[in-house]
């Protein structure tokens, strides 16, 4: 230990064995390696921690020597090497020598090695790893189980993560975060919230990151009385005042499309906000298309002192281009480069592009995503075609749609819009031609799903659904609403290829999608009070139908409609929506 030999080792000092193995916290470990030799503290216990304090302190060639140190290493040892190249292939490495050693590892050593892998990503290797925690029986621990949810969940392999939470016996609060962390991070918003309520009826206690992990999965499904729940939680619990999850509720009620509760919870909580939790109120205001209030809170933070990154600008570049204002979008995304010297991201351009588009200007938008530094990506290319879509351009729908089947030969949207496109203009040699492109390539159309939340649970519809214990009930209803918009003027505005078939058909093929159920349900179900908004997500953009019919049924039923769909809100009030129709 030639690095130690510049340490003053001169006056006697004979440290205890728990100031060893407990040093001071900041403390040199090179300081701590030379009491234990002057104290002769020379055992294997000893340098197993001394190679623990020297990874943390980042001194990873002295963990190494010190490791070769030991005559013979054990679990722990190893362990303590393997944590030193955490995150590293060198740790996965160190497991291999292991094994060859021969030394068989426990819990935590399986814990860090699954964390490594996740971090890679290294899904082979990881597997396999399982496999060896299977045969050792190491898989029901909460170590082990705690951390193989975490690598299944970020190799985007949630079944298998739910599969591994399910055979663990004893659950603990980690096992639990991971498992709800998990599943939403793989938008499986409805089974993390079921076992955030299931974590809490065997009354393992909560953490930041299951709390932050349920308010995520209740913001993607937009599901508000979850909102108000696991609010009404972090309060009895104490964790409203933690910044990771104020940050979460922030961005729940946003994305419930509660901006005035997001923005009440921000206040009283502004002391602990971070940038996180900022940017989380601006994209609440994006979302809405809200871009006053976007840049009101912008300049607010500046005048705080925070400095804006990329998703501040992201939310401030949403706002104006769902607002569909392609100079200021434009003017921003310049400003963000020169003035603030911040490097744009893919998304910011993609907004760029998509508020182009909207405005009409397809060639300028086209121009942006050819010349803008990044490879264009399926969003991009799907912004240019939903664009030309709206604007009836079909030959440069035909364009747009090739370069996004170019990228994803099964995208079905490609081929969905590019056959709407085409066929609202009556080329209907083309639509089969491109109907028979899906069917030779095994595309099928994805199935719209919409749901809406009734006294705290989520009632999920897709089109033609029969499913539902109340179906004729709802059916009945959406019938009578559809009569009654009839009356006042509607009239289908797409039939989607629906050339082939009756008249009949076709309308009972519109009155029938997944959004229209959903808010018949609604109606029946008389959750939701007089004068309330009835409140509907969706997977996928509306249609340009149910968005016709909403404006008609607002009026009829004298009360606000709001839909989530993949791009934004749209809220129906008297006959209009808040998207201006751009969408």
């Amino acid at each position: 230990m030639n690095d130690l030999l510049d340490l003053d080792l001169s006056r006697p000092s004979h440290p205890s064995p728990q100031t060893i193995l407990h040093p001071p916290p900041n403390s040199d470990p090179r300081i701590v390696h030379a009491q234990a030799i002057v104290g002769g503290q020379t055992d294997r216990f000893t340098f197993n921690n001394l190679i623990t304090l020297y990874s943390k302190s980042s001194l990873l060639s002295y963990s190494l020597r010190l490791f070769h140190q030991i005559p013979s290493p054990n679990v722990v040892s190893w362990t303590s090497i393997i944590s030193a190249h955490a995150n590293t292939f060198l740790s996965l490495q160190d497991f291999i020598f292991m094994l060859r050693h021969p030394t068989l590892p426990n819990q935590r050593t399986l814990a860090t090695l699954f964390r490594t892998c996740a971090a890679l990503p290294c899904l082979t290797f990881g597997v396999s790893l399982h496999c060896v925690a299977v045969k050792l029986s190491l898989c029901d621990g909460p170590f082990t189980g705690s951390a193989l949810i975490n690598f299944y969940s970020k190799c985007r392999l949630p079944n298998e993560a739910r599969k591994v939470f399910d055979e663990i016996p004893l659950k603990d609060e980690v096992c639990y975060a991971a498992a709800i962390v998990g599943l939403a991070q793989n938008s499986r918003s409805i089974d993390a919230l079921s076992i955030f309520a299931n974590m809490k009826s065997c009354d393992v206690a909560s953490t930041m990151y299951s709390v932050s992990g349920a308010l995520r999965a209740a913001a993607e499904l937009a599901a508000l009385e979850q909102c108000k729940i696991i609010h009404a939680h972090t309060v009895v619990t104490g964790f409203d005042s933690n910044v990771v999850v104020g940050s979460g509720m922030v961005d729940g009620y946003g994305k419930a499309g509660l901006v005035l509760d997001a923005r009440l919870f921000f206040d009283e909580n502004l002391p602990v906000m971070n940038m996180v939790g900022w940017n989380a109120m601006m994209a609440g205001y994006a979302q809405q298309g809200d871009t006053k209030s976007t840049l009101e809170l912008f300049y607010s933070m500046e005048a705080r002192g925070l400095v804006p990154d990329q998703y501040s600008f992201l939310a401030i570049l949403t706002s104006l281009s769902n607002g569909g204002l392609f100079l200021e979008t434009e003017q921003w995304l310049t400003r963000m480069k020169v003035t603030y010297g911040v490097e744009p991201w893919l998304e910011h351009y993609t907004c760029l592009v998509g508020a182009l588009g909207r405005a009409g200007r397809l060639e300028a938008a086209q121009r942006i995503a050819m010349t803008m530094p990044f490879e264009p990506d399926a969003a991009v290319w799907r912004a240019l075609l939903s664009s030309c879509a709206y604007h009836g351009a079909a030959d440069m729908a035909w364009s747009m749609a090739r370069q996004l089947l170019e990228l994803d030969p099964h995208d079905d949207s490609a081929y969905i819009i590019v056959a709407n496109v085409l066929s609202a203009t009556g080329r209907w040699d083309e639509v089969a031609e491109v109907r028979k492109m899906m069917k030779d390539r095994g595309v099928k159309k994805e199935g719209g799903r919409s749901w809406i939340e009734v006294r705290g649970k989520v009632h999920v519809f897709l089109a033609g659904d029969r499913r539902h214990n109340r179906s004729e009930e709802i059916y009945l209803k959406l019938a009578e609403l559809m009569e009654e918009i009839e009356k006042l003027g509607y009239v289908p505005v797409s039939y989607e290829m629906l050339h082939e078939v009756g008249e009949r058909e076709k309308k009972e093929a519109l009155w029938y999608h997944s959004e229209k159920l959903a808010l018949a349900f609604g109606v029946v179900s008389g959750a939701v009070p007089p004068g309330k908004a009835i409140r509907i997500v969706k997977n996928l953009r509306i249609c340009k139908d149910c968005h016709h019919a909403f404006k008609y049924m607002s009026r009829v039923l004298e009360r606000e409609i709001i839909v989530r769909d993949v791009n934004r809100y749209h809220r129906f009030l008297n006959g209009s929506c808040t998207c201006g129709d751009i969408w």
